[in-house]
């Protein structure tokens, strides 16, 4: 299997989905003994337009894992990367915080990550997650349920089986049932109708903000999780998905970040740090990306954050690179908090 990002999937009928992720696939003649590739579907053609069904098997393109789409999700992406070169110019006389940027509609799923891929995925901090904040007096206490992953439409490799049960998640059949006068074949159960109803506001994204320096693109999307009244005050949280994309052939090495915090309440703190979530991943032609998620809370109803990664170069030379500002809002109208896997 070639690398991620530099392979095209064949037409409808063309070629077959293969078990295993990218980058984990040695050479046959290096293949460890009882190490076999197996058929898993048959790819389809990517949609240009319109959206993928509640159902549709895929693969990640970056990340090689297998998938089910469970519901789409309309987001605001805000990319700094196709600004008009008047505005352009105007940021760059009065400074990074002052382009302004209009969102487009893009189209993200919320997905099932199949628990067989989940050990392969190593351009992934962790097994990816939505975490909830838990439903008692512990302020900071958070559960996740695990395998659950947003995906970009442009992400989505899909592809069609014959197994009624394709997908490895212990919400598989909880959620969803096989139908072969359907297709996709697998439709959604009133468990899952009813799952996204109740949790619709700790679930949706709203917002992607995206900006690309030296080749290095930088993805954010914020996610509100709740208030939490904490020594006779209010605390608010969200949690951040981020997502690091090296777009050049040269190696590139994350050594550390800068984070600033702004609340509404007025403070301003400054988070440095070495790396992310423990790590310096290093980004190449092979493995270009990187994601991870983390949590932020303030005392306030709102805020906004911003920063930079520097990123080494084989050289030993160092170079910034910009994280989007973003806004952290809250759901004004919440009036339950999110009940994860509560019906």
């Amino acid at each position: 299997w070639p690398a991620p990002g530099a392979w095209v999937p064949p037409g409808p009928g063309a070629g077959s989905a293969l078990a295993h992720p990218p980058n984990h696939l040695p050479a046959p003649r290096n293949r460890p003994e009882g190490k076999v590739l197996e058929t898993v579907g048959v790819f389809e053609a990517p949609k240009q337009h319109g959206k993928y069904e509640t159902g549709q098997l895929f693969l990640h393109s970056v990340f090689g894992y297998r998938g089910i789409v469970l519901f789409p999700w309309q987001a605001r992406l805000y990319d700094r990367d196709v600004a008009s070169p008047v505005t352009e110019k105007s940021e760059n006389a009065a400074g990074h915080g002052s382009k302004e940027v209009k969102g487009k509609t893009h189209t993200y799923y919320q997905v099932l990550i199949d628990a067989r891929d989940c050990p392969h995925i190593s351009q992934r901090s962790q097994t990816e997650a939505v975490t909830f904040l838990a439903n008692h007096d512990d302020s900071r206490a958070l559960y996740a349920i695990p395998g659950l992953d947003y995906v970009s439409h442009e992400d989505i490799l899909p592809y069609s089986s014959t197994d009624q049960v394709p997908i490895q998640h212990e919400l598989f059949e909880r959620f969803l049932m096989y139908d072969q006068t359907k297709v996709p074949p697998f439709v959604a159960r009133d468990t899952l109708c009813a799952w996204q109803e109740k949790n619709h506001p700790w679930l949706e994204l709203s917002d992607v903000h995206r900006e690309t320096t030296e080749n290095i693109r930088v993805t954010v999307i914020p996610f509100y999780m709740g208030m939490r009244e904490a020594q006779n005050s209010h605390v608010y949280w969200w949690r951040y998905c981020i997502r690091l994309e090296n777009l050049d052939s040269e190696v590139v090495q994350l050594r550390e970040r800068h984070w600033r915090i702004f609340s509404l309440s007025g403070t301003l703190e400054t988070v440095r740090g070495r790396g992310v979530v423990g790590r310096e991943p290093v980004l190449s032609k092979e493995q270009p990306a990187f994601q991870y998620s983390s949590h932020v809370s303030l005392q306030a109803s709102s805020g906004h954050m911003w920063g930079t990664f520097r990123f080494e170069r084989p050289d030993g030379s160092h170079f910034d690179v910009r994280i989007p500002p973003f806004s952290l809002e809250s759901n004004k109208d919440e009036k339950t908090p999110p009940s994860g896997l509560h019906w």
